[in-house]
């Protein structure tokens, strides 16, 4: 193959060529001269800013013959050898497509042996994150201590994905994008070593498309240089990046600010039938605001400026568009730019939006004018007499008398949530016995069995504790569940129906809350130690017409209340 793409032929052989990464190149420099040499470095960032091109500079800058040296000669055997790929001590291993542990051991197993060619061995790991754990964990014994012949540099667009101690046995230099004066300074030196005429404002555009990367402006180029004719101009510039002209936008900028609808779509319909791409029209729109609002608010940096150049008619327009404007306009060109990625039919969006910032209004600060201040300035002086008058005459304002009187605070309500029958409680307890209780325990599992999933969950913390011929009572662990289970009347009857069913008797059912259960059986049993022995006192007789009452109404639905 007679032909090479620029970035080919144009890659860096020397630290002095390596665009845009001082930091890095001026340090590794140092230690050469120093004789410093780590044994494993970490070379990190975006793609296209030179880390595996200075990972082979410094491989050749280590062996060259001349060494010491700050920056490798290219011209003895070893140099040339390393350029070149001959020489097989300096090997460049692409993790990418050789992550398994097994490629990485057959590596491994020949660091050990002394190099044939140059003094040092070089191993140059490209895209690292790609390796699999097993291949991490294979090569980081080897990276700890490696034999003091051997060289690890790492290479990687995505370090976050390379293991915490893989990085901490490498000395990590982090490579910055490139900016666009310094591609644009390259991409000039390339040309005119070609012989290719390019404007200026071409090269400009191919910067900024790349977006901090050589090589992808170097790929553009090539390609610009192949679409053009006779000269690398704008408009192929533009072709080629897929973006659209500063006229363009200036034209459509010019329709927002007069609202003209018409021609903003008659600018977007000429858009799409040239075949650019929605996508990257409304980046463009956003960066050009996006660079209008860093020139009105700092007008020298002009470095940071990504999509515009400063011409005469861009100046202009940024000095009429109030900064308020600009931040509606890229909002808004925000927010149809994420709702196209969820859509088939980008250009209805595009649009709508086109005829929204033609239509849209400046929203203006609310400002009081100097006649509404002297207005309020009136009215404070009138109230403020008006309520010295007031406490002249003794009247104290409502809000005052108010703020006077201490506000009592709320007392709490000491009422429980729920009150058992405790009059029906003991009158079970007055009739109870262990037999009527042993019944009720023998038949309970079966009885659990027998009702629904939702009744028997309210008996999950439960069990009878007292029972007489007609009536039993369960003690709940929880008050919430027994409060529940009591106003249920389809579970009250369902229990009184399973227990029927199995032993032939109906029983009112009963329900205490645990902590509530004490107290009333404590109660219960201090009003009926006569009955024990415990008390030679003649048994209390009670009113005649509580005895009436249970007499019409029968003494289990009597509760005596104090």
């Amino acid at each position: 193959m007679a032909y090479q793409a620029l970035y080919r032929v144009w890659r860096p052989q020397a630290f002095i060529d390596v665009v845009g990464q001082e930091h890095v190149t001026t340090t590794l420099q140092n230690a050469l001269l120093q004789q410093k040499i780590s044994h494993a470095y970490l070379f990190s960032g975006p793609r296209g800013t030179g880390k595996t091109s200075a990972a082979k500079i410094l491989a050749k800058a280590i062996n060259c013959e001349r060494a010491p040296v700050s920056e490798p000669c290219n011209e003895c055997a070893a140099c040339r050898g390393i350029t070149n790929g001959t020489i097989p001590d300096v090997l460049e291993f692409d993790a990418a497509s050789n992550s398994r542990v097994e490629e990485m051991r057959d590596v491994l197993e020949k660091v050990k042996f002394a190099p044939t060619a140059v003094n040092y061995k070089v191993y140059i790991i490209d895209e690292v994150h790609m390796l699999s754990i097993s291949a991490f964990n294979a090569l980081l014994k080897t990276l700890e201590e490696p034999p003091k012949h051997v060289i690890f540099i790492l290479a990687t667009t995505e370090p976050h994905k390379i293991p915490l101690t893989i990085i901490s046995r490498c000395q990590r230099f982090d490579f910055r994008r490139i900016t666009a004066n310094s591609i644009v300074k390259r991409m000039k030196l390339i040309v005119d070593e070609t012989g290719v005429n390019c404007d200026d404002t071409a090269l400009q555009m191919i910067a900024r498309a790349a977006e901090g990367g050589m090589r992808d402006a170097l790929s553009l180029l090539d390609q610009a240089i192949s679409y053009s004719q006779d000269r690398v101009t704008l408009e192929d510039a533009l072709t080629v990046t897929g973006s659209v002209s500063q006229g363009f936008l200036n034209k459509l900028a010019n329709a927002f600010q007069e609202g003209d609808v018409a021609s903003g779509l008659e600018a977007l319909d000429e858009l799409l039938f040239h075949g650019k791409d929605p996508a990257r029209f409304i980046e463009d729109l956003i960066l050009f605001y996006r660079d209008m609002l860093l020139y009105k608010t700092a007008p020298n940096l002009e470095e940071s400026l990504e999509r515009v150049m400063l011409d005469d008619e861009f100046r202009q327009m940024a000095e009429s568009i109030p900064t308020g404007q600009i931040y509606q306009l890229i909002e808004l060109l925000n927010k149809t730019q994420q709702e196209m990625r969820w859509t088939n039919h980008p250009r209805i969006f595009l649009e709508v939006a086109i005829v929204k910032l033609c239509q849209m209004e400046v929203k203006q600060p609310e400002q009081i004018g100097s006649g509404q201040v002297d207005q309020l300035l009136s009215r404070i002086e009138q109230l403020e007499a008006e309520l010295q008058h007031l406490k002249a005459n003794g009247i104290v304002p409502a809000a005052q008398e108010g703020a006077a009187q201490p506000q009592k605070p709320a007392q709490r309500s000491s009422k429980r949530a729920f009150q058992p029958a405790v009059g029906k409680i003991n009158e079970v307890l007055k009739q109870a016995t262990k037999t009527d209780l042993n019944l009720i325990k023998a038949n309970w599992g079966e009885m659990l069995s027998s009702l629904m999933k939702s009744q028997a969950a309210l008996l999950n913390d439960a069990e009878p504790i007292a029972a007489s011929a007609t009536a039993f009572i369960i003690k709940f662990k929880h008050e919430m569940i027994c409060q529940m289970a009591m106003n249920r009347s389809d579970f009250l009857e369902a229990v009184s129906a399973a227990l029927l069913k199995l032993t032939g008797k109906r029983f009112l059912l009963l329900g205490v809350p645990e902590d509530q259960w004490l107290p009333i059986r404590e109660s219960f049993l201090n009003s009926h130690h006569d009955e024990d022995g415990e008390h030679s006192e003649e048994p209390k007789e009670e009113e005649p017409h509580i005895v009436e009452a249970k007499k019409l109404f029968g003494s289990e639905f009597v509760e005596i209340v104090d």
